[in-house]
């Protein structure tokens, strides 16, 4: 299964600290480092930095 090791699941977490998560797939050539996307957070009704949670 070489496709899963190359596209993990990762767990994107909110840096609101509201504790909101989504979950995406990265590719770990394009993006070795952890991944940081700027994406809606309904708790706080805005757009927040969400990191890449291990």
């Amino acid at each position: 299964m070489a496709g899963n090791e190359l596209r993990p699941v990762v767990k994107l977490r909110s840096t609101a600290g509201t504790g909101y998560t989504y979950v995406t797939r990265k590719n770990r050539r394009n993006d070795p480092e952890r991944l940081t996307l700027t994406k809606y957070d309904p708790i706080t009704r805005q757009h927040v930095l969400f990191r890449e949670d291990r």
